[in-house]
């Protein structure tokens, strides 16, 4: 989006629950936490939305990427 908040863009565009995003230091990717595989699991893409890669795999809720 905008500095403004005008024209948001949904880069996930999945229809589970995608939270709790956070930017890379270098401003290149986002980590964010998807509920897509059945239960909480952090992830990784690059700012654009594009190669969302799931980092985490276990039966408990990974949270709160960092």
């Amino acid at each position: 989006m905008n500095a403004d908040g005008s024209a948001p863009i949904n880069l996930t565009k999945h229809p589970e629950s995608d939270f709790f995003p956070t930017w890379s230091p270098d401003g290149k990717k986002l980590a964010f936490v998807s509920e897509r595989d059945g239960n909480r699991e952090i992830y990784v893409m690059n700012a654009d939305g594009s190669n969302q890669t799931r980092l985490t795999e276990n039966d408990s809720s990974d949270e709160w990427p960092a």
